[in-house]
């Protein structure tokens, strides 16, 4: 009788406690919140860049100041997302987009840039990128009770990741991919500071976001995501001077030397302000997008 009433102390225990815990956890009358809660989504929106190509009247400013949003394309993503307690995020997500400017967009300032639009450049690039992301909700460091937790939840965003890039440029009726050129002088020993620069690079991810959660199951974000880069060869201009047209039939073949000495250098005509580009920053690009996520919850068990 003794191990009887022992063992069913116990079993009252256990139920007690899985009841304390299910009533803090439950997200409502039909579905329980753990700790971690993991969802998957898609996201669509805008993509554009920052860099010594294009910009707006002047002779270029800093950051968004020189941001041209007529250069704005379209942009998607998937992403997958585990959440601690509502409160940090990890997520690993895939963007997809492409990125383009040109000078003659100035023409209606051109007096303005100083050369810029008489410099005469263009580019696109899609772009690729993959990067894994913490996602922090400041507002759920407070504890709510059962119903009372926010569904409008701010949050900031940081992290890491790769992406690709192979910039193109448009003459003679078609597009010429720039990398092989060299059009500044890319591994060149006349130039032994202007390395070949690589289509791959890291980049880091900052930016912040407002999440809705709609019902248990879906969730939607608004979010603007910044990528700080580590070069400055996205637009394929980057040195202040022209390479000498003379040298490319050194390292190129014959076809190629004639390509990369009409993109190298497509100025419109003498200019006093001769520069190509501007090493002292490196390009930038960024995503506004709408973010749809599908929540994976434990259905609560009837009584």
């Amino acid at each position: 009788m003794g191990r009887l009433l022992v063992l069913l102390s116990l079993k009252l225990c256990i139920l007690q406690s899985i009841s304390v815990r299910a009533q803090f956890y439950y997200y409502n009358q039909k579905y329980y919140n753990t700790e971690w809660l993991f969802e998957m989504g898609a996201s669509a929106g805008i993509m554009n860049s920052l860099t010594d190509i294009g910009g707006k009247k002047g002779i270029g400013k800093k950051f968004i100041k020189d941001l041209n949003w007529e250069m704005t394309r379209p942009g998607f993503g998937l992403y997958a997302m585990g959440t601690y307690k509502d409160i940090l995020g990890v997520r690993l997500e895939g963007s997809f987009g492409s990125i383009r400017s040109y000078d003659s967009i100035l023409k209606k300032v051109g007096p303005s840039t100083q050369g810029r639009y008489e410099r005469n450049l263009s580019f696109k690039s899609n772009i690729a990128e993959v990067h894994i992301a913490a996602e922090l909700h400041p507002l759920f460091f407070k504890r709510y009770e059962e119903g009372k937790a926010p569904l409008l939840s701010p949050y900031v965003v940081a992290g890491i990741g790769f992406f690709t890039f192979n910039p193109q440029a448009y003459f003679n009726g078609d597009w010429h991919y720039l990398h092989p050129l060299r059009t500044e002088g890319q591994g060149f020993s006349e130039y032994p500071d202007r390395k070949t620069y690589s289509l791959t690079q890291l980049d880091i991810p900052l930016g912040m976001g407002v999440k809705y959660e709609f019902s248990p199951f879906v969730s939607g974000r608004l979010e603007f995501l910044y990528r700080i880069l580590f070069t400055d060869y996205i637009d394929d201009a980057s040195q202040v001077d022209y390479v000498d047209p003379a040298l490319f039939i050194n390292y190129l073949s014959p076809s190629n030397t004639a390509l990369a000495q009409q993109l190298s250098d497509r100025r419109l005509s003498a200019i006093k302000n001769n520069q190509r580009g501007d090493p002292k920053d490196n390009d930038a690009f960024f995503t506004i997008q709408l973010k749809i996520g599908i929540t994976l919850r434990t259905a609560r068990r009837k009584p």
